[in-house]
């Protein structure tokens, strides 16, 4: 069955447009015209992809990608007229996996939401990497601590997920930032200090799950995972 994308937008106009596009290309499509709506319909649904306009009634766009993220990792694209970097960076920092500013071209965001959809299903031909006491199962898109002989989930966003995954295929090696935007974000203008946000949040993760120090930063290159 075709992807589901849920369109969280207040404005009917682009609501119609993106809707129109996104059909055409095979997808399967529901609407919210507020931010509770679109928390109901991604509890009740369970949608691939989530378009998500920030400036919306009821709940807005940072609040909603908030509680999507506490739910777990449905890949989020974020829709705004607000184009500073402060404003993009906000969104990454919470979770974002992609960036669109108003006014956008429609044949872009369909093409956006193809590129993401690629990246969080990139995993399913996968099986498990492994880096000392951390598992990483890549067909169940789950991440595992073992310490004392117990395995404890660790709860990752997509990006933190992405990330993970990408170094631990090449453990040792020390990426830079570039390497890991282009790996992991490819297509989505991420700036390279974001990855500092998606790494801090990562490294602070493994630390109180029991690998500490299993992350570490590289003075002039960027970010190595390599065993405690």
């Amino acid at each position: 069955m075709n992807a589901l994308i849920l369109i969280a937008e207040d404005e009917p106009q682009i609501c119609e447009i993106l809707d129109a596009y996104l059909t055409r290309e095979g997808f399967r499509t529901v609407r919210a015209g507020d931010g509770r709506a679109a928390l109901d319909l991604h509890l009740a649904l369970k949608p691939d992809l989530i378009l998500l306009d920030v400036t919306m009634p009821r709940l807005d766009g940072w609040e909603v990608l908030a509680e999507i993220r506490r739910r777990g990792d449905t890949p989020v694209i974020m829709i705004t007229a607000l184009d500073q970097d402060i404003d993009r960076l906000q969104g990454l920092r919470i979770g974002a996996d992609d960036y669109v500013v108003k006014p956008f071209n429609p044949v872009e965001v369909v093409a956006r939401t193809k590129a993401v959809l690629r990246r969080a299903g990139r995993s399913s031909a996968g099986g498990m990497l492994r880096v000392d006491c951390v598992a990483i199962d890549l067909d169940g898109h789950m991440v595992k601590v073992e310490v004392d002989g117990t395995a404890q989930p660790l709860p990752v966003t997509l990006t933190e997920f992405r990330l993970l995954a990408h170094m631990a295929r090449t453990p040792t090696k020390a990426f830079t930032r570039s390497e890991l935007v282009d790996a992991c974000l490819p297509g989505s203008d991420a700036l390279e200090r974001t990855v500092d946000s998606h790494i801090s949040n990562l490294r602070k993760k493994l630390d109180v799950a029991g690998a500490p120090g299993m992350l570490s930063g590289v003075r002039g290159i960027g970010y190595r995972l390599a065993a405690i």
